[in-house]
């Protein structure tokens, strides 16, 4: 598997082979998007899970267009995503049910996925190296697939490594040093 290059820093974006697999028209655009997209990478995933396959940037573009993400051509920042736009979005553009959850304790967390097929969690971005006390809590999300009353399992789109990237499994303690306590679920 080929890690993202983003999870390295931004300056190796503009050296990342993959960019146009990203479906950015440049390698600028790509590096402008890249550390902004955590969450399109799980919608991503989510969408891989019924065999459907699209290019990250073309569902930032789409959802951009919802007010899922606010974009200032002046100083070329970018902020999102914002989840009330995003659930209105995989609603209408793919038949997703999806709901904002907000104050979710991380030990609720097992019952929200016997409800719905996936979590979409805010995390802070550290979560890549557990053993670490993060600075602060969200910011990144990451697709939370499974969870029992002890441990969690989630795909992390910035993980540095496939130990910290894919089906990635920790204590819910340790899970919830870096939860925000919201995120989004998602369902079929």
């Amino acid at each position: 598997m080929t890690l993202p290059v983003y999870a390295e820093g931004s300056s190796a974006l503009m050296r990342d082979p993959l960019w146009q697999r990203s479906g950015a028209e440049t390698i600028e655009e790509y590096a402008r998007w890249a550390v902004n997209i955590c969450g399109m990478a799980c919608l991503k995933m989510i969408l891989a899970t019924r065999g459907e396959v699209h290019p990250t940037l073309s569902l930032a573009r789409a959802c951009t267009a919802y007010g899922g993400y606010l974009v200032n051509e002046l100083d070329a920042s970018i902020k999102g995503l914002i989840y009330a736009p995003f659930v209105t979005f995989v609603s209408d553009r793919f038949g997703l049910v999806a709901e904002t959850v907000t104050n979710v304790g991380t030990a609720s967390i097992p019952a929200l996925l016997s409800e719905w097929q996936f979590f979409i969690a805010s995390v802070n971005s550290d979560i890549r190296w557990p053993d670490r006390t993060p600075p602060s809590k969200g910011g990144h999300l990451v697709l939370v697939t499974a969870a029992t009353e002890d441990t969690i399992r989630f795909h992390n789109p910035s993980g540095h490594d496939a130990a910290s990237q894919v089906d990635v499994t920790l204590p819910l303690d340790v899970f919830d040093r870096f939860f925000a306590n919201r995120g989004v679920t998602v369902g079929f």
